[in-house]
């Protein structure tokens, strides 16, 4: 998955429609081998799936890949992954079963989402290492869905950095910035993130999350990222715990169905969903959100935050100026939305 393009925010996002290349295919998947003792070591790929989304909004498609937690069927996977989907399909490669899976929560500035798939049950789980022991120079595995085939890959590496921190950007000029990251020169792929990478007893220390510092995937990247397993399951356990805050959302995501781009007084509106709360309360493309529920709005990033912390139902009070010049403001009850 390539992370964030310019979207709608709370909105919808609007995430390009990744390109799905077969040829990136190219790694076998692994078998187990014998340990010591004559125990045999279960197969790198037990526990990871495939993750397909559904962009309704942007008339586009994605993939990724998820770590099963839970037997009951919690997936941890990237944020970035699910963003702006209106559904999801989880497939269990090994057993070609299908889910639909629901978001129980997610980080936007750390990118993990946790995920619940429906109907689950006595689900083949990850083993989870501790990525504090994680030392540079030692050997890892990458598992994932490369290339959105469907069909799980292997690579291998080594960790070659601990504890980086890199600003991933889009097109637009958007950028986010991830702190802590292991670095590895396994090669990663477009549907590798939130994929596992391994130590060498097969136990998960990181989330695949990025090839190269721009976010951009290219076969053949020196870099790839990693975020630490320790990080991604605390914001997990937070999430189960229903312990919402200012970085970790909880449940459903209020959704006011406009996109904006900056503007000198506000957000530009450069499109609004068809009866979506905003359609309903009379904005139109041309027209500056100002206001948020009492707050001054300043930036794309500041209003989504704003929505974020609302939930479906709530009404919040917009102010915004028309295309006259004319300031306006009603009250909106914001609906359910894509995970952001």
């Amino acid at each position: 998955m390539l992370l964030r393009s310019p979207r709608y925010t709370g909105w919808v996002i609007s995430i390009r429609k990744l390109a799905l290349s077969a040829a990136a295919a190219a790694a076998a998947i692994g078998t187990g081998v014998a340990l010591a003792g004559g125990r045999a070591a279960a197969p790198v790929t037990t526990g990871v799936v495939d993750i397909e989304t559904n962009l309704a909004y942007q008339n586009a498609a994605a993939a990724g890949t998820g770590m099963v937690l839970t037997s009951s069927g919690e997936v941890l996977t990237n944020n970035h992954v699910i963003r702006g989907a209106t559904t999801i399909r989880i497939v269990i490669p090994q057993t070609h079963r299908t889910y639909t899976a629901r978001v129980l929560g997610y980080d936007v500035a750390d990118d993990v989402a946790l995920l619940k798939l429906q109907g689950a049950s006595g689900l083949k789980t990850v083993q989870l290492g501790d990525s504090s022991k994680v030392r540079r120079g030692q050997a890892v595995t990458a598992v994932g869905n490369a290339g959105g085939t469907g069909t799980l890959t292997v690579t291998t590496g080594t960790i070659t950095a601990i504890g980086r921190t890199i600003t991933v950007s889009d097109e637009q000029g958007g950028s986010a910035r991830l702190t802590s990251l292991l670095q590895t020169n396994a090669e990663l792929q477009p549907g590798d993130s939130g994929g596992p990478l391994l130590d060498s007893s097969r136990r998960v220390v990181g989330m695949d999350t990025a090839a190269s510092a721009s976010f951009v995937f290219q076969r053949g990247a020196n870099d790839a990222y990693a975020i630490p397993i320790n990080r991604a399951l605390a914001i997990a356990r937070q999430v189960e715990a229903g312990k919402a805050s200012a970085a970790v959302h909880v449940g459903a995501t209020a959704f006011l169905g406009v996109q904006i781009s900056p503007s000198n007084v506000g957000e530009l509106i450069t499109g609004v969903v068809p009866g979506s709360p905003a359609d309903k309360a009379g904005l139109v493309q041309g027209d500056v959100i100002t206001s948020f529920n009492g707050k001054t709005v300043a930036s794309p990033t500041a209003l989504q935050k704003l929505v974020l912390r609302q939930s479906p139902g709530a009404k919040v009070q917009l102010g915004w100026v028309d295309q006259t010049g004319a300031q306006q403001s009603a009250t909106v009850t914001l609906a359910s939305g894509p995970p952001q």
